[in-house]
């Protein structure tokens, strides 16, 4: 990134809308996201009015199945605003640079690993164990991206890693971790319509393990709070502890319905008391990232 874009971006900072009372910090973004530049990134997170922004790397290859960039580009905007944007170390976890590059990165800064989106088994696999045991060596969180026979399979079988690893805090994401907020979940369906019963995977995870949280961001959790809006208050008031504002859209308006990201505050906003926003918001992605208050 050069210095005009820099300068760009900071006068989108200075005429976007004024932040509201709280502040939000949102906790998924990446880097060169389906080929979005960094200026255009900037500015869209200041059209959101969003406080803070976790940059969410990719592993060496795939892209997260965006495009998106690594380690390096993450840090490089984090260090020409350190006040505004903070990140997470990643790396594809069963390859033998895994260890070494995601602490790497945490010792120059990274608050958490992730985005967690490759081919493991989620139940309890040697890939899975590493990243827990960094996590827990750094008391840094893991945020995954639940896919079923995708990304992190076995997702009912996540309980074990939660249960063996305590001290360590798991966000999850994605199609299936907001689908089965459901009892009644058919796994092959990603994206469901129907109304909600209360009980799924999710739902109890989030109830049984204090290290279970929740990632609200892109169109798998927006579905899950507008499919079934009287669920997803009592949802929202059940685990306002839990839950997180993230946005992970791609989109460059950063305003309205082309934007998954600000549909997502608009909908926390209509659903959650003032508490509940409060912690959704800006609370608890403190509490669990140890970011300053």
């Amino acid at each position: 990134m050069n210095r005009r874009v820099f300068l760009t971006a900071g006068a989108a900072a200075a005429s976007s809308p004024a932040q509201t009372e709280i502040p939000i910090t949102d906790i998924h973004q990446h880097t060169n996201y389906a080929f979005r530049t960094d200026e255009e990134m900037l500015r869209h997170q200041d059209l959101m009015g969003i406080s803070h922004s976790i940059l969410l790397p990719a592993g060496r290859v795939y892209g997260l199945e965006a495009n998106a960039f690594g380690n390096d580009s993450c840090f490089a905007v984090v260090k020409q605003f350190p006040k505004k944007y903070s990140y997470f170390a990643n790396e594809v976890p069963y390859i033998p640079e895994a260890r070494e590059t995601i602490e790497k990165y945490l010792k120059q800064g990274a608050i958490g690993i992730g985005e967690q989106k490759f081919f493991v088994d989620a139940s309890g696999s040697a890939p899975m164990a590493l990243i827990c045991e960094i996590a827990r060596d750094y008391k840094v969180p893991i945020l995954l991206h639940f896919q079923h026979e995708r990304y992190n399979v076995n997702y009912d079988q996540f309980w074990k890693v939660l249960a063996k690893y305590p001290t360590v805090n798991f966000i999850g994401h994605a199609q299936t971790f907001w689908a089965n907020i459901d009892k009644k979940q058919v796994q092959e369906i990603l994206y469901p319509k129907w109304k909600v019963t209360p009980g799924g995977w999710t739902d109890r995870y989030l109830a049984d393990y204090p290290n279970m949280w929740a990632d609200l961001s892109a169109g798998s959790g927006l579905n899950a709070l507008q499919r079934d809006e009287e669920h997803a208050k009592a949802f929202i008031e059940r685990h306002k502890d839990k839950l997180i504002y993230g946005s992970d859209c791609n989109d460059k308006v950063g305003q309205g319905i082309k934007c998954s990201g600000s549909q997502q505050i608009a909908m926390v906003r209509k659903l959650a008391s003032p508490e509940a926003q409060r912690k959704l918001f800006h609370e608890n992605a403190r509490k669990v990232m140890k970011l300053p208050a």
